[in-house]
């Protein structure tokens, strides 16, 4: 095997094997709970993948002291592939009436921590099952990170070069920082989610509830074990919980272990997570507006409703309290635009980021500067550091590859046969990795089941397109990339 694709293979085999490792704890949960059949996949799947893993891991072992930047763009783009198969192989075997399209669909929505899913009836699945659907989503939302702060930046994808750490070298030798950048916050983001879980089971909910929401609310997921979501506890007041930890998965987590570490000023001092925390809190304040003058938020208080589901799309995890479709055409509207927002680089939240939209509209006042002084000098400076050309045009070409990749899917879905409504929220909230979209279909009281096969494959493609920031992809897909 060519010698530069040895790491890549040898770790993407390594991931393969501890994901089907993990698959023995759903299995033993259905076992106990006497769920045959799933308990049955889960073991068979496990073994599969073990084999396999390992094997590929065992036939490409040796040291791994650098990838090449080409090498990092393959190890992103295969793993997560080989990972959703992988994942999707007990979803298929476990008897819960999914074939390949719908397992793999949702696979993938658990490990790009998408939260779009095919499954009704989740309150009388598998406990196993269930679990695992929040395992990936976990799972998936610490590889997002891991991947964001150690990798994106040493390749200026979509702008992350602003994010370098500590020296900010951007050498091959990539593998030691990622491993103390994933030490750091890998412990954190455990602690975080051990605090929700007991934090949900204070609040009434039974352990396996309480765990899966736990799982995916840190990684904001938005998986649920119920068709209701967290509409289904809140009159036991678990969406404050979900509304605090939100907001925390959203935040950088370097910025959340320094404040751990004695120094919980720099959260106030960086100017993405200033920017995050007035957006939530502007768009919590436009939306409960919108439910005052309109009067259909019931019997529960406006900012109550408006503040979850406002932070729940805007975050991308995609758990709804109401079926906030009923609220009217100015609501949907409004929700259309959250799913674009997103939250900060380094975290496990999703579209197109807070920070991007700073970089643009710095770009744009000094671009208006120059029109009134054609000679005078404006340099861009970001979080008090100058913004170099490079990370300006790469947060720029993001923009326009994102619009252009959420255009051709919408229009690939209206082809299909899909409702305007349904095409355009379908291919929003999949390529930004929301979850549930909007319209009777795909809206939060309706699923991605009744949709075409073809169509699940578009939206599949565009959570690993979103997850992997655009750019990635179309990196790999390039004839360039794999020539000599």
């Amino acid at each position: 095997m060519n010698m530069s694709l040895r790491p890549v293979v040898f770790m993407i085999g390594i991931m393969v094997t501890f994901l089907s490792a993990g698959m023995l704890v759903p299995a033993l949960v259905d076992l106990i709970a006497e769920e045959t059949e799933s308990a049955r996949a889960f073991f068979l799947s496990a073994v599969l993948g073990l084999f396999f893993g390992g094997s590929i891991s065992l036939a490409n072992r040796g040291p791994v002291d650098f990838i090449t930047p080409r090498g990092v763009f393959l190890l992103m783009v295969g793993a997560w592939i080989a990972l959703s198969i992988t994942a999707a192989l007990p979803m298929r075997l476990a008897d819960q009436g999914m074939d390949w399209t719908d397992a793999l669909f949702e696979a993938v929505s658990g490990l790009t921590t998408t939260g779009a899913t095919v499954l009704t009836g989740l309150d009388f699945r598998p406990p196993g099952f269930l679990l695992w659907r929040a395992i990936l989503q976990w799972l998936g939302g610490i590889g997002i990170i891991v991947t964001a702060m150690a990798f994106w930046p040493m390749l200026g994808v979509g702008g992350m070069q602003l994010f370098l750490l500590e020296t900010g070298d951007k050498t091959d030798k990539v593998l030691p920082k990622a491993t103390q950048i994933a030490a750091n916050i890998s412990a954190v983001y455990a602690m975080l989610t051990l605090i929700c879980a007991v934090a949900y089971l204070m609040s009434g909910m039974n352990l396996l509830d309480a765990t899966a929401h736990a799982m995916s609310t840190l990684s904001t997921g938005g998986f649920s074990t119920s068709d209701q979501s967290m509409g289904k506890f809140m009159h036991t007041g678990a969406d404050m919980i979900t509304l605090v930890f939100m907001i925390a998965a959203a935040l950088p987590f370097t910025l959340l272990v320094m404040a751990l570490r004695g120094k919980p000023q720099g959260i106030f001092r960086d100017a993405q997570a200033r920017g995050f925390l007035f957006v939530i809190l502007l768009a919590t304040a436009l939306l409960t507006s919108v439910l005052v003058v309109t009067g259909v938020h019931g019997e529960d208080p406006a900012w109550r409703m408006a503040s979850f589901n406002a932070v729940s799309i805007i975050t991308g995890t995609g758990y709804a309290t109401t079926d906030y479709g009923a609220w009217g055409a100015a609501a949907e509207s409004v929700f259309f635009v959250f799913m674009f927002i997103g939250g900060c680089a380094g975290s496990t939240s999703c579209s197109i980021k807070i920070f991007r939209y700073q970089i643009a509209g710095t770009a744009i006042r000094r671009y208006l500067a120059h029109l009134l002084r054609p000679n005078a000098i404006f340099p861009m400076r970001y979080n008090g550091r100058p913004v170099a050309d490079s990370a300006l045009h790469s947060v720029l070409g993001f923009f326009f590859v994102f619009f252009a990749v959420y255009a051709i899917s919408a229009a690939l879905l209206s082809a299909i046969g899909l409702d305007l409504t349904t095409a355009l929220s379908g291919a929003a909230t999949s390529l930004a990795n929301v979850g549930p979209g909007l319209g009777d279909i795909i809206g939060p009281a309706g699923t991605f089941q009744t949709l075409p096969d073809a169509a699940k494959w578009i939206l599949t493609a565009n959570m690993l397109i979103g997850r992997l920031e655009v750019l990635a992809v179309l990196v790999v897909v390039m004839p360039r990339f794999w020539r000599s």
